[in-house]
């Protein structure tokens, strides 16, 4: 018995399954009887309760960010090869790689040394180098893991999914790593959704594929009034008249289980039918920053046009998480590829960008600190690859999957510390290179799940899927 007529329509499939062990794919038989699905508990105990997942779309560039490297700067001008650094074209290092469109414009080796665009200095006790671009950011870095280390196989932006999925562009569709912490682990509040996103998605709309639609996320805009599709009803409805639908609704649903007894998802949608009117009212409240004070909105920039946009976005995500919600993934950057795609103009769409979102994302920082929700709150600051230390289009960087950097703090992880490292010139992942999914495993791990008892009989994970948690950087 569907719910149309009420305006639920998709959201209501999004929160189906899980807290009641439906996992397995529909209609297969291939379970085992030794496995089951997770019953929510973690599997040891837990440092962390939620995750604030940050993503700019696009690829930061590291070496105008997070990983200086003067030596830009010294041989700009020069050819790789007219540089000591000529080995790190050496073809058996870019063997990695996977091309999805060969002789594509984008995603090529750059050979000319393009200098550093801006400043660094160090910062905080720990003396973490930092570019001027992102100073809020470096006011905060006693409180950062900064992983130099990252390396993915995908030279176009379908590194998106695989940063979330672990899986490249060329490979079937998998779960993100959202839809497996909401999969994994029990809801911590009854009234709303167990995986948000906010902010412009890459091109994979689906989190959960396999796992099914209850582990996808559920899309959210900062507006009270309209903050989720599909959420409110068609006409003028009251609230009254909407609760003697939706119990019209239950007790017909009611009676269709009693005809099918054993229909786990006809069970799972009686359940999602109630969750969707909870939070019709639940998630507006959340929204609403009426009980914030102006030095908590400054503290998010609130009072710059440039900074208020994500600044709202981040502390709803504070606010979602001081709720209960597991996992909050927030994107920034407009466009297909995502704003943060400089093959041209860098020095002027880069330090736009950052300006955007570093008082934001250093205020959430500081904001979980003073609440004390910082060592239960895990927030990580990724994109999908850096730059090439060479030039395109004569002021730009081209897209650069063999060395990148990523930010992690709170959540029992360690502050002012910098794990990994790139060459000289940014080039390839050359001390504790890490891919993608370790970041996955690391989260889990805080979470308190085992990644190896994340699966659903009938579809096999590669080994690279389960990742490797970075000890190096847990407390």
């Amino acid at each position: 018995m569907l719910c149309g007529g009420l305006g639920f329509g998709s959201l209501a499939l999004n929160a189906m399954l899980r807290r009641d062990g439906y996992a397995a794919a529909p209609g297969s038989s291939s379970a085992s009887p030794a496995w089951s699905p997770p019953d929510g508990v973690p599997h040891f105990a837990p440092k962390a309760k939620s995750v604030i997942w940050l993503f700019m779309r696009g690829g930061v560039s590291h070496m105008e960010s997070f990983d200086p490297k003067p030596a830009l700067t010294k041989y700009a001008g020069k050819t790789i090869n007219e540089t000591p650094f000529a080995d790190v074209q050496d073809p058996e290092k870019l063997k990695r790689v996977r091309v999805v469109v060969v002789n594509d414009a984008n995603g090529q080796q750059r050979n000319k040394v393009y200098p550093l665009q801006v400043g660094y200095r160090k910062y905080g006790q720990s003396g973490i180098e930092i570019s001027d671009w992102f100073p809020h950011l470096g006011a905060c870095v006693d409180d950062l893991a900064v992983i130099r280390s990252m390396w993915t196989t995908d030279d176009n932006h379908g590194a998106q999914v695989q940063f979330h999925s672990g899986r490249h562009m060329l490979d079937p569709r998998v779960p993100t790593i959202g839809a497996w912490v909401n999969y994994g682990l029990g809801t911590l509040n009854e009234n709303l959704p167990q995986f948000i996103g906010m902010g412009p998605r890459f091109f994979d709309k689906r989190d959960g594929h396999y796992l099914g639609p209850a582990y996808d996320s559920v899309a959210l805009k900062v507006d009270p009034n309209n903050p989720l599709d599909y959420a409110s009803p068609e006409g003028d409805v009251s609230a009254g008249q909407q609760r003697l639908g939706f119990d019209l609704v239950r007790r017909l649903n009611h009676l269709t289980a009693e005809q099918y007894p054993h229909d786990p998802e006809l069970e799972a949608r009686i359940k999602s039918y109630e969750l969707a009117y909870r939070m019709q009212t639940a998630v507006p409240e959340v929204i609403r920053f009426d009980t914030e004070t102006e030095a908590t909105k400054k503290l998010y920039g609130f009072d710059q046009e440039e900074t208020r946009p994500f600044g709202e976005q981040l502390l709803t995500a504070r606010r979602f998480a001081e709720q209960g919600v597991r996992f909050i993934q927030i994107m920034h950057g407009d466009g297909a590829a995502g704003a943060w795609d400089q093959h041209s103009k860098l020095k002027a769409n880069h330090s736009k960008l950052a300006m955007q979102v570093d008082r934001p994302v250093a205020g959430l920082i500081q904001d979980l600190k003073q609440r004390g929700m910082l060592d239960e709150t895990l927030v990580v600051f990724a994109t999908e690859f850096g730059r090439t230390p060479g030039s395109q289009n004569s002021d730009g960087r081209d897209h650069h999957p063999y060395g990148f950097s990523v930010l992690m703090a709170g959540g029992g992880l360690k502050g002012g510390i910098v794990h990994g490292a790139t060459d000289e010139i940014g080039f390839h992942a050359v001390e504790h290179p890490h891919y993608v999914t370790d970041v996955h495993a690391t989260l889990l791990h805080q979470l308190g799940l085992h990644s190896h008892r994340l699966n659903v009989p009938g579809h096999k994970r590669l080994e690279q899927d389960y990742g490797h948690v970075i000890k190096e950087i847990l407390v």
